[in-house]
């Protein structure tokens, strides 16, 4: 079994602030802002979340292929998914363009400042589902517009159930876009937040998006999860963490975790919590691609979490 993981490849650029934003932006000269922030600390971390996802997935030893378009500086992005061991057969170069970045300014009570380049992300509807490479599963997470509709459509007509993960790509959609890609969908992923903004948005109920698939899940930072399958509500406790070092990407982790589940045909209670602890192994290190483990001692640590073997 293999999973196809639509989604973006980007490089994070984190850079940290020594001081605090409010002490530099005069509020009633923001309609003329003209600052400069001096930052000493800075990190270019690979990201994007179809590449959180399969990395993720692989350190699970899942089967999984990102799909998506980067740049002409994907280079030592590429080198790191070989020596990883995550393939590159369904990505696409955009020649004369950048693989998408973000970049991050974060300053010392947390607050942050960032500025999203899409380069290549922009033309992922260029590159189409493979019907014939034994995809059992597929994921639609935050990508182009065009190309999470079209994905999500091809996912669709091809019979392969796949969970959306609308994320940060939220509002590029209508109500009307979001119900066809609810009604597209296998499953559902979102945090807490998410969820909120997904009924507003379709003016759906939790009751009317659950009946539309087979379960949707909702992330709860340290609160832990809810999936809701069917008429059940599964509450999915938090993994315990040794220290939390940076959130950014745990959501990522969590659905790598969901899809290894899903892979293997374990019951949601078991797949939850293997999304939990994805998570929270993530969360004890700095980036998203950083952290590392075998599956044995994720099994051992499971077991230590959970109280039973997986």
């Amino acid at each position: 079994m293999a999973a196809l993981i639509c989604g973006s490849l980007a490089y994070d650029v984190i850079m940290v602030f020594h001081d605090r934003f409010k002490h530099h932006i005069l509020p009633e000269k923001v309609h003329m802002l003209n600052v400069s922030f001096l930052v000493p600390e800075l990190r270019r971390e690979f990201g994007g979340c179809g590449g959180n996802v399969a990395y993720n997935l692989r350190l699970l030893e899942g089967e999984g292929y990102p799909l998506g378009t980067v740049g002409d500086d994907f280079g030592p992005y590429a080198e790191w998914l070989d020596a990883k061991g995550v393939s590159r057969r369904y990505l696409q170069r955009v020649e004369g363009s950048y693989t998408a970045q973000a970049f991050i300014t974060s300053d010392l009570d947390d607050n942050q400042i960032t500025a999203f380049h899409p380069g290549a992300m922009a033309f992922s509807a260029r590159v189409a589902i493979p019907l014939d490479a034994g995809i059992s599963i597929g994921m639609v997470s935050p990508d182009s517009r065009e190309g999470m509709l079209l994905h999500a459509e091809q996912f669709s007509e091809a019979g392969i159930p796949f969970i959306f993960d609308p994320g940060q790509a939220m509002p590029l959609f209508s109500a009307e876009d979001l119900i066809r890609l609810i009604d597209q969908a296998t499953w559902i992923a979102v945090n807490d937040y998410e969820f909120e903004l997904l009924k507003e948005r379709t003016g759906l109920s939790l009751q009317e998006i659950t009946a539309r698939v087979k379960a949707l899940i909702v992330t709860r930072a340290a609160q832990g999860s809810s999936i809701y399958t069917g008429f059940r509500e599964i509450e999915i406790p938090p993994a315990a963490v040794s220290q939390v070092v940076d959130p950014t990407g745990c959501g990522d982790a969590y659905r790598a975790g969901l899809l290894y589940g899903l892979m293997q045909g374990m019951d949601w209670e078991t797949i939850g919590r293997i999304a939990s602890l994805a998570g929270a192994a993530k969360i004890e290190c700095h980036g998203t691609q950083n952290h590392t483990y075998t599956l044995a001692a994720f099994r051992t640590r499971f077991a230590g979490n959970f109280g039973y073997q997986l």
